[in-house]
Order: structure tokens, then sequence, then C-alpha cells
């Protein structure tokens, strides 16, 4: 009169194993094929033993294996995972009975702002587990400066040439593309530029001044003798 035992549960997940034992008889017949008086099985299924006792008499046994497969979570962005710092993504990992994130995290989704590569563990309703990773980058905003060639007060027909550094793209409130403005005239000048991760900035504002040149006028004769004099305001 066999009776399966089992060395643990028969129910578990995918990876795990379970021995069944038939107990001390002659000989034995498993429904897989085996002939020993204990199995190993990572598969769900119903495994049958038929023994035989020294007396020649059969009978037979059954044991029910469930093995549950791993969840296989997949990281879900609500937007682009490379972005201008200042920027944001959200990762979801689906929907699963608990997380545990690789920054303490325990919640369905994380929110990142800054480069990392997340990765996080699912448990399912059976207590399986599985996991998932996914990376950010943050790419850093440029820091332009406008650095003048000289002097920002100057009189009119002199001028003063504004670099904004070494960046990939500029615009300049004048409606100028390149690194350097050459300024001639009264204003705020800005620049707004963009680096090579097509990250963008802007710089502080340089105010330019530039004062009229004097007037005169000559008041009484342009022409005169030597001894003579003439006025000029």
């Amino acid at each position: 009169n066999p009776v399966i035992t089992h060395s643990g549960s028969t129910t578990f997940c995918q990876g795990g194993s379970v021995t069944l034992d038939a107990g001390t008889f002659s000989t034995y017949m498993w429904s897989d094929g085996s002939t020993t008086s204990s199995i190993s099985v990572n598969t769900s299924g119903n495994y049958i033993v038929t023994v035989t006792n020294v007396y020649g008499c059969a009978k037979a046994d059954s044991q029910a294996v469930v093995v549950n497969p791993l969840p296989t979570p997949t990281i879900t962005p609500n937007g682009p995972t490379t972005f201008c710092q200042g920027g944001s993504v959200s990762l979801n990992a689906g929907s699963y009975s608990s997380y545990m994130w690789n920054n303490g995290a325990t919640t369905q989704s994380v929110t990142s702002n800054v480069s990392y590569n997340y990765v996080v563990i699912v448990t399912d309703n059976h207590g399986c587990s599985g996991s998932a990773s996914q990376s950010v980058t943050v790419n850093p905003v440029p820091v332009p400066f406008i650095t003048a060639s000289g002097d920002t007060t100057f009189c009119t027909g002199d001028s003063v040439v504004f670099d904004a550094g070494v960046f990939t793209s500029y615009m300049w409130t004048t409606g100028a593309t390149d690194e350097t403005i050459t300024v001639m005239t009264s204003g705020t000048y800005k620049v707004t530029v963009t680096n090579s991760s097509g990250c963008t900035a802007s710089a502080s504002s340089a105010t330019v001044t530039v004062h009229s040149l004097p007037t005169f006028t000559i008041v009484g004769a342009t022409s005169i003798c030597t001894g003579d004099s003439s006025l000029i305001l």
C-alpha cells in the first residue's frame, strides 16, 4: 500500500524542485519512466508510481505537483529615458503583489530625475519573483556666460564683441546664430545655447550703452581775418 511522501511543498515556483518518495518496496515504476524509490520533480504534472512487493503484488499511488512560472516584468517609462537636467520620467513595473526597487522604493512605479540603472524585483500572488531593469540618463544643461571684449559703455562709432562660449548652436535676441556678435547700438542682449546633448539654457543678459558724439554750432562768420573771432556753441 504505497503512499508517496514529499520533501517539501508540491506547489512551488519555477526553478525549484521536490523529491517524491514511494517508500520501501521491491520494484518501482513511475509515470515518467523512473524505476527508483524516489524521484526529483521540477515540472508540473500528476506523478504516479506503481510498486511491487516481495510477493509480486502491485499497487499504485499518485501525487500532483504544480510549478508556477516566474513573473517576467517589463518596466514601462511614461516618456524618454534620456532627457535634460530638470526633467523626469516615471517608470512603471506593471501589476504584481509586491515590489522592491534598488533605490529602496516598494511602489509599482518610481519617478526619476537622475542618471541611474533602476532594477525592480516583483512578486506575484503565487510568491514567485522576477526582475527587470531600466537605465535613465540625465544630461547636464549648458551654462553659457556672455563675455565682452571690452567696455559695454562707449561712444557712437565704437563697438564691443560678445562671446557666448563653445556650444553646438546659438540663438541671440538679435537673430544671430554665431558664437559671437558685434554690438554697436544700445540695448540688452541675450543668447540661448544648445549643447551636444540637445539641452538648452540662456545666459544672463548683457546691456550695452552707446553715448552719442557731441555736436556744436558756429554762431557768426565762418570766414574771418586774423585777429577777429567767431562763436562756436
